[in-house]
């Protein structure tokens, strides 16, 4: 079965890069098979990912407390990440400005009954969102709102201001690329969080992958054909707020030359987007009596969702087979599998136009659903909650990104 996974999705690879014009991963430009690895730049670029650097950057999210938004914490959290972004030499940073105005509090009580009754019947229920079935032990989800079951007082002090409706901003960088700058390939992750925790892995892991991703490529040595965005959603634990923002203020923008004759495209056509949301929690599933292990399971891995039913449907399961190849060649430790059931994140506004995937930690209707992960959206999710084989599990999944995104782009480096 393994050999035969491994065939179809190097078939898919093929197909994908094929379609782009760019050489499938394993190949060199020409067609052959890439006889140096030593030399492979994609190799070298993904050995400048480094754990504790990956570390670092969520440890410096974990300042802002849960970055709720609506707060000054996520406001703060917005400035410190273009100032890293820039730091990094990704230097063009720009924003997305737009306005938040959550439901009327009668509604709002008529919206949460009817979530609580929906998940009362998913509770019953063996179909997961996003598609497929949920099996096995279940153990109980939710948001908690409850800021004493926060034990740790500092962490109280700093998600102590509630949220309020207005104005919200979301940052991002781009690597221009040098011969197809206008094409690009859009890599997210979303910096907002909630729970009265640190919201270290939700979706600090996943900001980290993107941050990491935007120092490696801004390499001063580092080029690439194609264009890549680095962009850190706000209000996704709203509804996906930030990214439906985006979409309806630039999809009609992209490929347009601004100014006329001066190569430059502000929005270059969308290619494909990419979503990493919770990355480092892989324990199994809940035992009987709903706890779950403290330790990474050895055969923990990356999990790549595109969406069986949406109208990219075959460009995305392509997509996702692309990444699953680069986990093959780039990735140091956990492996990666393929799954048709992507939701619930900040790549769904876009599954109806482009290619889109997401990676994750667990299958995200199937697995976290079923409460697979007991510290999503809880006081428990902070730094210390993590050991460096939680990290390893997210610097794995940059790894596969980067892979996948530098043969994509067709990433080379100077020497």
């Amino acid at each position: 079965m393994r050999a035969n996974s491994s065939l179809t999705a190097t078939i898919a690879a093929w197909s994908f890069l094929t379609l782009l014009g760019t050489p499938a991963l394993g190949q060199s430009a020409t067609g052959g098979a890439a006889a140096d690895t030593a030399n492979d730049p994609i190799r070298t670029l993904v050995s400048r990912l480094e754990l504790e650097k990956y570390k670092a950057t969520v440890k410096g999210l974990t300042q802002f407390g849960d970055r709720r938004q609506g707060t000054k914490r996520n406001r703060d959290a917005v400035d410190w990440i273009e100032a890293q972004l820039k730091s990094y030499g990704c230097t063009n940073t720009e924003r997305i400005t737009y306005m938040y105005q959550p439901p009327a509090p009668q509604r709002q009580a008529q919206d949460s009954a009817a979530i609580a009754a929906r998940r009362a019947a998913a509770a019953r229920g063996t179909q997961a969102q996003g598609g497929g079935r949920i099996r096995g032990n279940r153990a109980r989800t939710g948001v908690n709102t409850d800021s004493l079951k926060q034990p740790d007082a500092r962490i109280r002090a700093i998600n102590a201001e509630p949220t309020t409706p207005g104005q919200r901003q979301e940052v991002y960088c781009t690597k221009v690329g040098t011969t197809h700058p206008d094409e690009m390939y859009i890599v997210g992750g979303h910096m907002d969080g909630h729970g009265w925790g640190e919201a270290a892995n939700d979706d600090g892991s996943g900001t980290a992958i993107v941050m990491e991703l935007a120092r490696v490529f801004s390499s001063p040595d580092v080029q690439t054909d194609r264009s890549i965005r680095f962009i850190l959603w706000n209000n996704e634990e709203t509804g996906l707020n930030g990214a439906r923002a985006y979409v309806e203020q630039r999809q009609a923008l992209q490929g347009k030359e601004s100014p006329a004759g001066s190569k430059k495209y502000p929005e270059p056509k969308w290619l494909g987007m990419i979503q990493h949301d919770m990355m480092m929690w892989d324990h199994g599933m809940p035992r009987a009596d709903g706890t779950v292990s403290p330790e990474q399971r050895p055969e923990a891995d990356v999990n790549i969702e595109f969406q069986s039913n949406s109208k990219m449907m075959e460009g995305s399961q392509k997509l996702a087979w692309v990444f699953h190849r680069a986990n093959e060649l780039y990735a140091t430790d956990y492996p990666a599998q393929v799954g048709p059931h992507m939701t619930n994140t900040d790549s769904a506004p876009f599954q109806d136009i482009i290619p889109a995937i997401s990676l994750r930690e667990n299958e995200r209707g199937r697995e976290i659903g079923a409460g697979w992960d007991p510290n999503w959206h809880q006081p428990t999710d902070v730094f210390t909650t993590y050991s460096d084989k939680d990290f390893r599990l997210g610097l794995n999944a940059a790894q596969t990104t980067l892979g996948a995104v530098a043969q994509l782009t067709g990433a080379t480096v100077k020497k």
